[in-house]
């Protein structure tokens, strides 16, 4: 298998173990109830490996869309890789030839550890999916297939717009990617029989949905050449769109749709709408196409944005709840965990309270965002909106109020690191924090909080595990400990920061001293 190098890679290849593990905090202030979904604020990278202890495995799917490296710099979400962020640690990691580096290898450099972080978040049965342009997907792909294993490849095609833009002068570039990879890849991971149950109708050719085929005509987006009558050929009955209003296909279009048996006219609502079928899935073979047509686009995704009550150009390629709901409904069951981790805007939180209320799931998500103000202000205020209910006005002034999806979430900050710079355990780490840490770096499993007593972590193939933790330097394993070891019968892993008892005794007791901090693993 072909593998891929750049400048840096050697300097990063193994960085996600040197990134420092920070304790999680709960902000209040910005949470809404108390919730499984969590929202956490801090660099993805550290937020990732803050999460081990909680999820290690754990996560069924993963959606991100990190920054494409276009070089855009307009948008609140810096597109290019030079942020001062990740400029600052560039210096740190790579070191002085990273000033040298082209444009790919930062942005290389930049997700080679994330994504070998997301990959041991993933469950076994756990499959990511990543959207990405032709900026970097040549590199993205072979950076993958090291990291996922190239077996575990598959694709989709998006796509986002019906038509080229203003700067396209040679060919119109219609769609993106979207990479995924199984954890290991195996029949009936994805929900091949479910899907058909988000269409409302059926007809003797098969199940569909009805879209509606106006939009808003404000300001900057009004197309006149939208406005024209549509006849139904059965009648020839004109319809125009409502004040305020336009046709969100042109009049060839249009007519295309009206000879294939695609339009609907509805006179009860004096209204036309699109005839949406499955073409993402194919029953008889048992397959879903990699092709979506039908989640919405680029310009769905900012009309989402602007009702919900924020700019419409805030983002520049945001993702419609569309897209995101389908690929949830391919890749998780309704119990199931899901992660972003460049979450932006929150569409993929949005996207889980609505497909929970739509199918009675208890789906939970975690979105990661780095940028202080965009995850405060912005990924948390527009799953509160969504969540709560809303306000938005429609183009002719009136007020109408959205109902909320329900559903909450905590918001979460990067706390202080659990070692410091030379290697002292923090003063301000709980004796939780320090279980769930000690209980992973030994198991690779996720601590319960329910499972611990007093100082017993639990058992893990056919060790018992334990931790005396009350303050820095107080903790001492003597023979008073031993008498908290009744019944607990094998092989016994006991951290402390001293110990008093001999080897005889030790051996005895069929224990294990680990000293704090200097035998607590790094991860």
């Amino acid at each position: 298998m072909p593998i891929l190098n750049w400048i840096g890679k050697e300097k990063i290849v193994n960085h996600d173990k040197d990134v420092a593990f920070r304790l999680l905090k709960k902000n209040q202030k910005y949470s809404l109830g108390n919730s499984e979904n969590l929202i956490l604020e801090g660099d993805n990278l550290e937020a990732l490996k803050a999460l081990m202890p909680f999820y290690y495995g754990k996560i069924k799917c993963i959606y991100i869309d990190p920054p494409y490296n276009t070089g855009n710099e307009k948008w609140v979400y810096n597109d290019k890789v030079n942020s001062p962020k990740i400029s600052e640690w560039f210096k740190k990691v790579v070191g002085p030839e990273g000033d040298d580096l082209c444009r790919h290898d930062k942005w290389l450099c930049m997700m080679y550890p994330r994504l070998k972080l997301l990959y041991d978040l993933l469950s076994d049965d756990g499959v990511i999916f990543v959207s990405i342009d032709d900026n970097e997907q040549p590199y993205l792909r072979i950076l993958m297939d090291e990291i996922f294993k190239v077996d575990n490849f598959e694709s989709f095609v998006w796509k986002k717009k019906g038509g080229a833009g203003n700067t396209e002068r040679i060919i119109g570039n219609l769609t993106e990617y979207i990479l995924c990879y199984f954890k290991n890849k195996r029949a009936g991971i994805f929900n091949y029989r479910n899907i058909e149950r988000e269409y409302k109708y059926k007809d003797h050719i098969g199940p569909y949905n009805l879209e509606g085929l106006e939009k808003t005509n404000q300001g900057g987006y009004e197309r006149k050449t939208m406005m024209f009558p549509i006849i139904d050929p059965k009648t020839r009955k004109k319809f125009y769109p409502k004040a305020g209003m336009r046709w969100t296909a042109g009049k060839e279009t249009v007519g295309h749709m009206i000879k294939e048996g695609r339009i609907h006219f509805d006179y009860g609502k004096k209204r036309i709408y699109i005839i949406k079928r499955p073409v993402h899935y194919a029953e008889s073979e048992n397959v879903f196409y990699n092709l979506l047509l039908d989640v919405g686009s680029l310009s769905t995704a900012k009309d989402e944005l602007e009702r919900i009550g924020f700019k419409r150009e805030l983002f520049d390629t945001p993702k419609p709840v569309a897209l995101i709901k389908r690929i949830l409904q391919i890749a998780t069951n309704q119990n199931d965990l899901i992660l972003d981790s460049f979450a932006g805007s929150g569409t993929t939180g949005h996207a889980v309270l609505e497909l929970n209320k739509e199918d009675g799931g208890n789906r939970k998500f975690i979105l990661v965002e780095m940028e202080k103000n965009i995850a405060k202000n912005i990924t948390a205020e527009r799953v509160k909106r969504v969540a709560k209910g809303y306000l938005y006005k429609k183009s002719n002034g009136e007020m109408v109020k959205v109902a909320g999806l329900g559903g909450g979430f905590e918001f979460v900050e990067l706390g202080e690191p659990l070692f410091d710079k030379d290697g002292t355990i923090n003063k301000t780490v709980s004796f939780e924090d320090m279980a769930r840490y000690v209980y992973f770096t030994e198991t690779r499993t996720n601590l319960e909080k329910k499972n611990i007593k007093a100082n017993y972590l639990g058992e893990f193939g056919s060790t018992h595990y334990f931790l005396l933790f009350n303050g820095i330097g107080k903790n001492i394993l003597d023979r008073k400990f031993l008498t908290t070891l009744k019944g607990i019968n094998g092989k016994k892993i006991v951290y402390a920061d001293k110990c008093l008892l001999d080897e005889e005794i030790l051996e005895k007791h069929q224990i294990i001293f680990k000293q704090i901090p200097y035998q607590v693993k790094i991860y």
